[in-house]
């Protein structure tokens, strides 16, 4: 099984799960719930969990600072349920997705059978991935789009649990990991500080402890900080292959194809906005 060919079927379909987490339908319907500013991410993301504690999303979301998520957990379970920010986050997914033209675009059917596939195959792998666990005990919605965006949130989480395992297993602590990330140039360094809201002395000393393992220099990867990230991906798609290896090559490459104009949809839409 080619693992670029499985790569390529998230890449392009993960837009539709990504986008919540800057749309204003979410902070919309979350803020009406009485939650403001990041408590919404947390609560709605850690909420599979039931009354996720701050601890519990410390360890499973891994590179946020931890003082950012104990200010938000566990008070936002002195507004909400759990299963209020839950219905809210998939109601706002599915505005979304609506106001983006998603339901309309050629193949739909087929695209939500194949991403429905994988993600069912990756139910029968639920040991070491406890953020998948619990979406995955999350009954399936009836609507179709509702089915879409939930197999794509089942895929990203059990890919994200491989992520965090394969980080683990080369020594990279979730801070570490961002230093690397914005090193690589693919994401803004001020995004990544800001959101993960550590501090700039614990950044700092990140990239001293990254610089002294030859992994950085001058802000910059090194050969040795390049490779490393490319083991990390490639042991990450390794371990996603329970999920797509149900779909086979050809059912990637389909799948792959198919999610091209869905991702592009939500871009062009500005769903994944920052603005």
């Amino acid at each position: 099984m080619n693992l670029a060919a499985a790569r390529r079927a998230w890449r392009r379909l993960e837009p539709l799960h990504g986008m919540i987490y800057f749309v204003p339908e979410a902070a919309d319907r979350y803020a009406k719930l009485g939650l403001t500013g990041m408590s919404g991410y947390f609560a709605s993301r850690g909420a599979a969990f039931g009354r996720a504690s701050a601890d519990l999303v410390i360890a499973t979301f891994y590179n946020f600072c931890p003082d950012l998520v104990r200010r938000s957990l566990p008070a936002a379970w002195d507004l909400v349920t759990p299963e209020q920010v839950l219905q809210a986050r998939l109601e706002a997914a599915t505005e979304a997705l609506h106001r983006a033209g998603i339901p309309g675009l050629p193949h739909f059917d087929e695209t939500l059978t194949l991403a429905r596939r994988a993600a069912e195959a990756a139910c029968d792998h639920l040991q070491g991935r406890p953020l998948f666990a619990a979406h995955a005990a999350l009954p399936w919605p009836d609507d179709p789009l509702q089915q879409l965006w939930h197999a794509q949130t089942l895929l990203r989480e059990f890919r994200g649990d491989g992520h965090v395992a394969a980080l683990l297993t080369e020594g990279v602590s979730g801070l570490e990991a961002l230093v690397l990330h914005a090193a690589s140039g693919e994401v803004p360094t001020a995004f990544l500080k800001i959101s993960r809201a550590w501090p700039e002395d614990a950044w700092t000393a990140a990239e001293a402890d990254l610089r002294t393992r030859g992994l950085l220099d001058e802000g910059t990867l090194t050969p040795e900080g390049a490779a490393l990230r490319r083991h990390i991906e490639d042991r990450t798609d390794r371990l996603a292959m329970p999920a797509y290896g149900a779909l086979g090559e050809d059912g990637c490459d389909r799948l792959a194809e198919l999610a091209r104009p869905f991702g592009r949809r939500v871009v062009e839409a500005g769903l994944l906005s920052l603005g």
